[in-house]
């Protein structure tokens, strides 16, 4: 169980922190350069942050400990987006590459800061041991070389 929460909190980390700043940086963007707002990249992550919350409270009623989701902090990221998009209006091509490099760099780091702040997962694992998969759901081993001969 130990391993369980202290894997999926380490791959949470690693594959959130690329796929969630991709995600905010090129959404975004797009939408920045499409309608020519500032403050569109703040107003996007704030939506993903009540949204999380609500995933959260989701896996909460399904009794995951409350540690299991961690919210992402997307919207200081944002706002540093949105700043380089205001400082460099006229070079659209400058807000993406430095507006994404911003976001790339930073989220990961504000995120590590918010990991630091969940509790010990070998208490969690203790708390809230692992649910057993039913039956049906058992991996079965892979049958290698059965019919090898035949």
């Amino acid at each position: 169980d130990y391993i369980f929460y202290t894997d999926w909190m380490w791959t949470s980390f690693v594959v959130f922190s690329v796929s969630q700043s991709t995600m905010l940086a090129v959404g975004a963007v797009y939408y920045m350069l499409f309608t020519g707002v500032p403050g569109t990249a703040t107003y996007y992550a704030t939506i993903m942050t009540i949204y999380t919350w609500v995933a959260k409270g989701a896996w909460f009623a399904l009794g995951y400990p409350y540690d299991f989701v961690v919210v992402p902090v997307w919207i200081p990221s944002a706002m540093l987006l949105d700043l380089t998009y205001w400082a460099t209006r006229r070079n659209k091509y400058a807000a993406i590459i430095i507006g994404g490099t911003l976001v790339g760099l930073s989220f990961p780091l504000f995120n590590m800061v918010n990991l630091l702040l969940v509790r010990d997962p070998l208490e969690v694992a203790f708390k809230y041991p692992r649910p057993t998969l039913p039956a049906y759901m058992t991996p079965i081993e892979p049958q290698v070389g059965k019919f090898y001969n035949s």
